[in-house]
This record gives structure tokens, sequence and C-alpha cells, in this order.
């Protein structure tokens, strides 16, 4: 409740700021124009966020009847996860990078889709694979890809605004001409101020996702050995150019998929530093966090087969 009461104000302050700008740029008009754009620009992202992303990193869609053995177990798992978290069966997707990521995407859990990299696929095991789709079927149910497409949409708008408003100025509310100066300020700030509010929320969304995925899976010590396999083959020189052409993208990533965007919390994260996203997880279990996970060698052939769990501290 207490994230979600932040997720709340903070969405409210971006609100305000993109409303704020369209004040100055045109006055109580330029504020209601402003809004109407904001409105219409997240009608626009609700439906066709997921199309969009996909073709982005030219994801294929696959399921059950896949010839390879290490998409079928993928798939079975991503469902099996889904159903155990009282989720419509999402659509299914591998993107073909070698950098290991994954995200989820849809405007609402009927219209849900989940993508992993081969990447992913191939360099965690089976266990650590379920660790992480349960995290991304654990925004899915949190809704947090609706939140975040709104979030980034507003966030973009007032970029445009503030760019506008330092190009063509802006008027008071009887028309007159604004001075250059606050202009300068407001195209310097707004898209700052905007981003700090737009990365503040990925970041609380992911510990929240986080906790919700290892109560889907049951396991959340997978999800903290993925999490540092993800990050060491990623800082190890994996590159994902898809992501590095769309960087707005970045936050809908389990890891920052972009070349020097891993590192610890500071207010221009987009996540999280993995190893305090590691030590959570591991109070969920009362184990300590301090070994890291050396990434092993890639594998060519099927992920290993899917590991038996203690018990879930949720099952009861």
């Amino acid at each position: 409740m207490r994230n979600h009461l932040r997720t709340f104000m903070l969405l409210a302050a971006l609100t305000a700021l993109f409303m704020g700008v369209g004040y100055l740029i045109g006055g109580p008009t330029g504020m209601a124009i402003a809004f109407v754009f904001a409105a219409g620009m997240n009608l626009v992202s609700y439906w066709n966020a997921d199309r969009i992303v996909l073709r982005m990193y030219r994801a294929q869609e696959v399921d059950r009847d896949h010839p390879e053995p290490l998409i079928r177990n993928y798939v079975e798992d991503t469902l099996e996860l889904a159903n155990r978290a009282g989720l419509p069966r999402p659509k299914i997707y591998v993107i073909d990078q070698d950098q290991p990521n994954a995200f989820a995407t849809g405007r609402d859990p009927a219209h849900a889709a989940v993508a992993a990299t081969r990447g992913l696929l191939t360099m965690l095991d089976r266990r650590e694979i379920r660790g992480v789709m349960a995290h991304e079927l654990a925004h899915v149910k949190n809704r947090d890809t609706l939140t975040m497409t709104i979030t980034a949409t507003i966030a973009g708008a007032i970029s445009a605004l503030a760019n506008f408003a330092f190009f063509f100025g802006g008027r008071d509310e009887e028309g007159r001409p604004t001075g250059i100066i606050p202009m300068i300020v407001v195209a310097l700030v707004a898209p700052m101020a905007a981003a700090l509010v737009q990365f503040a929320i990925s970041r609380g969304r992911e510990y929240e996702a986080d906790r919700h995925g290892a109560e889907i899976s049951g396991d959340p010590q997978a999800l903290a050995s993925a999490l540092q396999k993800i990050e060491a083959y990623a800082k190890g020189g994996y590159f994902n150019p898809d992501a590095e052409r769309n960087p707005a993208t970045a936050h809908m990533f389990i890891i920052n998929p972009l070349a020097g965007g891993r590192g610890g919390d500071n207010l221009f994260s987009t996540h999280p530093a993995t190893h305090n996203r590691v030590a959570a997880l591991m109070q969920l279990t009362g184990v300590a966090a301090e070994a890291i996970v050396q990434p092993a060698r890639r594998r060519s052939g099927t992920a290993v087969p899917l590991t038996a769990g203690r018990k879930s501290p949720w099952n009861t």
C-alpha cells in the first residue's frame, strides 16, 4: 500500500509539472491544452505500446509446439506461473539478442505479453528463468506496464513542451510574451525534473515486482541468483543495440540494458542497485546475500531441468 501511494503521488507530481509547463507557455489556455495533449498521448500509448515495443525489438511469438526444448520449457513454465498468479495466459516472445534480459508489456493482464532474450534462456538455468518470468508476471499483475507507459508518455511530453518553450517562448495569461530567462529555466529544469520522477517510479516498481515475483514462484533465491548473473553478463560486454537505439525503453527490462547504465542507487537510476535487490530478496528467506553468483559458460543446449526447491515461505 505504501508503494502504491508513493507511485500515485509521484504521478500526480509529474502531471502537475506538465500542466505547470503548459501554463508558463500559454497561461490557462496552455495548461488546458497540455492536459488534453497528455490525455491523448496516454490513450494512444494505452492501446498501442505493447505492439510498438515488441516490433522495436523484433520479438518472435513462441508456443508449446516450438521445435526447441529450451523454448518449450520457457513457454510451459511461464504459463504455469501465470496460472499460479491467477493471470490470463500472456503472449510469450523471444528476442534474438545475446544480452540476457526480459520485460513485460501490455495494457492490462488480459492483453499482456512477456519477452525474454535468447541470451537469458541459454545463460541461466531453468529455475532462474522461472524466477525472472515470475518477476515479469508480477509487473503484469501489478499493472506496472500501464503505469510506466503513462509515466514515460507524460515525461516525454514535458520535454517536448520545454523544447517548444525554448524555441518559441511563452505567453502570460494576457497574451504578452514572457521573458527569455524563464523559458530557458523551463527548458532546462522541466525535463530533468520529469526524468527524476520517472526514474523514482521505475525503481519503486522494480522492488515491488521482485517481492511479488518471489511470491508467485515461491523461490526468492532463484530470482536473486538470476539478477546477479544477468548483471554480471551485461557488465561483461554483452551489448543490446536495439536498447541503445531506444533508451526510453530501458526501464522496462529486469536489468538496465544500456551500456554504462548499471550501477548503484541514485536519482538518475532507472533500476535499483542489484545488490540491494538481492539483499531484499534474501530477507524473505532469512539467507545472507554475501555470495555473488559467477556467470557460467554459455550453453548451447537446453536449460537444465527444473530443480526441486524447498517449500515456499508463502505456502501454508
